[in-house]
């Protein structure tokens, strides 16, 4: 971060003006632009350098480009106009890169669907964002999916991707002789078709587009509700890219890959390992999904210089065999988000490998990325960093919105910055809920629990809607959590609210133990409550074999609470 923040409370006054335009000394170096005109440039700067690196594969920008400008093509020539939306439903293989950009030439927007999603949760989306095409991969695990949805939504056309067409040759071969069953077979229907046919020859057409449009429709991960489709616009996406990329301290001239194993269909990746590699010239070294054993072979057979990666990633690589022989050396940074970084964790992982772990923080409305602490030099571990380049934080009083929160108290860390969305897809009502307005100017309302230290460094305190309510005392999960992540027997843990007839509510303490770990929930109970406050002493501590996971793999305490209640 260079030393320098932005953060707005009554001990830092809004500056004037726009508010973040003008008075920030990296504004001039983020210039919100087409995303699809950002990944143009590099392809002309560094045509025949790689961007993608897959089991063994390496794709140039200039191809990616040039399928980029096909698909565009394509998608004209089947009649697909500037706003009509284009589903993703795929896991991490190159040719995401090139529908994902492609769409954008076209002037269509992006609809990311995530590769686990069921028929019918698939569907709803589809419904909701009304996309027309759904590209898709000819796996056992999707095509049946997408065609289930193209039968039971106003879905028109599939384009299928051939897994054995984005592997290396001999793998390529492999699968298509040895492992037929890892292939769907493609339908025959005139409303499904390969990808590969939908790369037009003719040059894209001319959209009349500008940064302001939408670009992305993302869906949130619905662990506060229904999943809300945000709108991001290429002034948004584009802009969070170039932020994130200002963050980095390291010399320019020097290699640049970073490993992809977190899935492109989330806002994190898109961002932090798709578009920012984009900006920086970088190789995205992408693996399909996040397995620990092959994210450790790639460490050491690509030797990347960056890893993001969610909490749960990082326990999984330690916890694997061979995380020891692993060699770390060419690592310059891991970086951390989507969940709280433990901070038992961060030290073992950071002791065990020489790299750093830093903790940043985001959300989907915010094109991914809000805060980070710095790379190199001072940090503050508990915290979510500093706001990035171009960026604006404040505190809202937590039951009054409309005002700041009293000085010296935690208050809800609300947003403002040129990656902030334009708002919700056809939800107006919730739009109107996100935001908060102060001195006249809009705030996006992350509803979490801050405070703000006066060198900027804001740590989260919990989210407002899992705050529990124990006889007029409100309980935050994290702050007991933390406490019992100090027990060196457990790994992971959540704590929910249950009813209580007296109290209304009790927290209660879900636990997984690390290996070798021989203790009981009663003796865990017994353990926290000699630490914590009377109001936040749990009823039970309640070990588990495992605990409820996002599909990004990060706890999901929506899902443990609608399991237990």
């Amino acid at each position: 971060m260079h030393g320098t923040y932005m953060a707005v409370s009554k001990r830092f006054p809004l500056p004037p003006g726009d508010g973040y335009a003008h008075p920030h000394p990296w504004n001039s170096a983020i210039r919100p632009m087409l995303l699809h005109d950002l990944f143009a440039g590099q392809a002309q700067r560094t045509p025949d350098a790689t961007l993608v690196e897959f089991l063994g594969r390496s794709v140039s920008y200039r191809r990616l480009y040039r399928d980029a400008r096909r698909f565009a093509a394509g998608l004209a020539e089947r009649g697909i106009a500037k706003g009509d939306r284009v589903g993703l439903f795929l896991p991490n293989v190159p040719a995401y890169v090139a529908a994902y950009y492609g769409a954008m030439m076209a002037g269509a927007v992006v609809v990311n669907f995530s590769p686990l999603y069921s028929v019918e949760e698939l569907a709803a989306q589809v419904v909701d964002s009304g996309a027309r095409l759904l590209v898709t991969l000819d796996a056992p695990a999707l095509l049946p999916t997408a065609c289930k949805v193209l039968d039971a939504s106003p879905l028109e056309r599939l384009a299928v991707v051939r897994l054995a067409d984005e592997l290396p040759r001999l793998k390529s071969l492999g699968l298509r002789l040895l492992k037929r069953s890892q292939i769907a077979a493609l339908p025959a229907r005139p409303d499904v078709g390969l990808w590969r046919d939908w790369l037009g020859d003719a040059e894209p057409p001319e959209r009349d587009l500008a940064p302001s449009d939408l670009a992305l429709l993302q869906y949130t991960g619905g662990t506060t509700g229904t999943p809300k489709g945000a709108m991001l616009t290429h002034a948004n996406l584009s802009s969070n890219a170039q932020q994130v990329d200002l963050l980095d301290p390291f010399e320019r001239s020097e290699r640049d890959v970073i490993l992809g194993a977190l899935p492109l269909f989330h806002v994190f990746a898109n961002t932090c390992v798709l578009n920012r590699t984009v900006v920086r010239g970088g190789c995205l070294v992408m693996l399909p999904r996040f397995e620990a054993k092959q994210v450790l072979a790639t460490i050491d057979r690509m030797k990347p210089t960056g890893l993001p990666g969610v909490p749960t990633m990082f326990q999984a690589l330690m916890d694997h065999p061979d995380f020891g022989a692993t060699k770390w050396n060419s690592l310059r940074i891991c970086i951390s988000g989507g969940a709280p970084l433990p901070g038992p964790l961060c030290e073992k992982f950071e002791k065990a490998t020489g790299v750093r772990l830093v903790e940043g923080y985001g959300l989907t409305e915010s094109s991914g990325v809000v805060s980070a602490n710095p790379y190199l030099g001072a940090r503050k571990p508990g915290t979510i960093g500093q706001p990035i380049p171009a960026t604006q934080v404040l505190l809202l009083d937590k039951e009054n919105p409309e005002r700041l929160a009293p000085d010296g108290e935690p208050g809800e860390l609300a947003v403002r910055g040129p990656q902030i969305m334009r708002g919700y897809w056809n939800k107006p009502e919730s739009h109107a809920a996100a935001f908060a307005e102060i001195n006249g100017e809009a705030w996006l309302r992350t509803g979490d629990v801050a405070t703000i230290d006066a060198d900027g460094f804001i740590t989260i305190v919990d989210r407002l809607k899992d705050m529990i309510a124990v006889g007029g005392f409100k309980v935050f999960p994290s702050q007991v959590e933390d406490v019992l992540l100090e027990n060196p027997a457990v790994k992971e843990v959540l704590v929910i609210g249950v009813p209580d007839p007296y109290h209304g509510e009790a927290p209660r303490a879900y636990v997984t133990l690390n290996p070798g770990a021989a203790v009981d929930g009663e003796a865990l109970k017994t353990w926290l409550n000699a630490r914590v406050g009377k109001h936040e002493r749990v009823d039970s501590v309640v070990v588990r074999a495992d605990l409820p996971k996002t599909m990004i793999g990060k706890l999901d305490r929506k899902a443990l609470r609608a399991e237990v209640l």
